[in-house]
């Protein structure tokens, strides 16, 4: 079954409430929150709002970055947003590539390989904690002593786990032990710290999946499969629209269709492009922006009628 979530940020409590309402309704699966400390509300704060006006949507931050984030106080954030909404909370971490983000924290942002063993490392540490487990790691990318997390406990036995990366490393290792992996389809940051070159074309996804696929080998089922998409534009005029994006990702108006991290063209162009990239590259949910909300209502209303019939 093909699902769809909506990652957002507040800026106001009345907009932000009425949000994960309409989110809800409209039948998403999940709400999720941008984890940029200094630059972003807290999104266990928000999510934990969120819960109080909802029902059945997941909840978890997309992605915190494990570089500046602790275990034991992620892991508490955590346990204590699945407590208050009743069993709703998933844990989303990545390797983080905002340099501001570790000189807030009193830190200079490591290396590619380091900044994926801290990652692994607090992913690790964190799993184990709202496991139940004393956890204790001394390493260069990560020190913790004792540590347990004894209240709160969450509600679940198992917490669900997205690991968000373009990392070839990072990669098999979400093949191997994450629940979800996250197909940013970033590659290069560039040098204002925030923004991404592109990973788009279809050899860099084939890539991509390639490295999850070896990851996962010997697990009695793979890790679902999720993109981060970046632009939902419902037109009649798939073709020009895909045309002027392209520009900026390097591709032409059909490599750019033909890859997860867009959707352009009308309802029924986009539902066939959810069953294509479910098809071709195995991608069954989807993350998009909250501007995306109201145009994609019309599609998931189409996706739902069609996983009924079968």
């Amino acid at each position: 079954m093909t699902t769809f979530s909506v990652q957002a940020r507040p800026t106001d409590a009345a907009s932000w409430l009425a949000l994960a309402r309409r989110v809800e309704a409209a039948g998403f699966d999940a709400l999720s929150a941008a984890d940029h400390p200094g630059s972003g509300a807290s999104p266990f704060v928000a999510l934990a709002a969120a819960a109080a006006v909802t029902s059945r949507i997941g909840l978890g931050s997309y992605v915190s970055n494990a570089g500046v984030r602790e275990p034991m106080l992620l892991a508490t954030d955590v346990a204590t947003l699945d407590v208050v909404s009743g069993g709703r909370a998933r844990l989303g971490l990545g390797a983080g590539h905002t340099p501001a983000e570790w000189r807030a924290v009193g830190r200079e942002r490591p290396d590619v390989a380091g900044r994926v063993r801290r990652c692994v490392a607090v992913a690790e540490a964190v799993r184990a904690l709202l496991a139940g487990e004393e956890v204790t790691v001394d390493s260069p990318d990560l020190t913790v002593h004792a540590a347990r997390l004894t209240t709160p406990r969450p509600v679940r036995d198992r917490i669900p786990f997205t690991l968000g990366t373009s990392n070839s490393a990072l990669l098999r290792w979400a093949g191997a032990h994450a629940d979800v992996v996250g197909l940013a389809g970033f590659g290069r940051t560039l040098a204002d710290g925030h923004r991404h070159e592109a990973r788009w074309r279809a050899d860099q996804i084939e890539a991509q999946l390639a490295c999850v696929a070896a990851g996962a080998a010997g697990r009695a089922a793979p890790p679902v499969l999720e993109a981060l998409v970046q632009t939902v534009v419902v037109t009649d005029d798939a073709g020009a629209v895909a045309a002027e994006r392209g520009v900026d990702a390097g591709l032409t108006g059909p490599e750019l269709l033909a890859t997860p991290f867009v959707l352009i063209g009308t309802a029924d162009e986009i539902a066939a492009a959810v069953r294509e990239h479910r098809r071709r590259w195995g991608v069954t949910r989807f993350v998009v922006r909250a501007d995306a909300v109201e145009p994609l209502a019309p599609v998931l209303e189409r996706l739902r009628a069609e996983a009924a019939v079968g």
